[in-house]
């Protein structure tokens, strides 16, 4: 009977994944995902409580930048830039999933907390200088303002300049923040 319940967990949260990652927070309910998983509707609800709940266990991981952080200082700024250009397929739809569920009470909450230990609190962690929380801040703010313009707003002219030249302009931008040269 236990490994039955673990089966029925496992499919709630496959299809919840699915379904949030394709349909966002709103788009996707309760009932779809008990549909789409195969179970009665009530299921969802029973083994996490609440579509919140179901939400931010359903999410996969946040991408780790250690190994972006780890590398040379001295060109972190492009490193991270090229990283959100070529990203894998993974990082794109859980920033828009995340972004348009920001507004749901716990996931706005776990989407700072997210922002923070994720990217914040390790990049301070590897800055020099004066006001690294501050700059550590800004970066995060400037490589979300890179992701907006390309992922939510769809900024195709900016792609049309050519992925180097963004890659040296944009990361440039950032690696005034991270050396404390601004």
């Amino acid at each position: 009977m236990i490994e039955g319940r673990m089966e029925t967990r496992t499919a709630i949260l496959r299809a919840a994944r699915t379904l949030f990652l394709e349909r966002g927070y709103a788009g996707a309910s309760v009932r779809s995902v008990a549909s789409a998983a195969g179970v009665d509707a009530a299921l969802p609800i029973h083994y996490f409580g609440t579509k919140q709940a179901l939400f931010l266990e359903a999410l996969p991981s946040m991408p780790d930048y250690q190994p972006l952080l780890e590398g040379d200082p001295d060109d972190l700024g492009e490193r991270f830039v090229r990283y959100v250009l070529e990203e894998d397929g993974h990082l794109r739809p859980l920033y828009l999933t995340l972004l348009r569920a920001s507004d749901a009470g716990a996931v706005g909450e776990q989407l700072r907390d997210l922002h923070e230990t994720t990217f914040v609190a390790p990049l301070e962690s590897r800055l020099a200088g004066q006001d690294a929380e501050l700059r550590a801040r800004l970066a995060a703010a400037v490589v979300g303002g890179l992701m907006y313009a390309l992922w939510v707003v769809g900024d195709d002219q900016l792609l049309a300049k050519g992925e180097d030249d963004i890659i040296r302009r944009y990361g440039a931008l950032l690696q005034h923040l991270i050396d404390d040269r601004l």
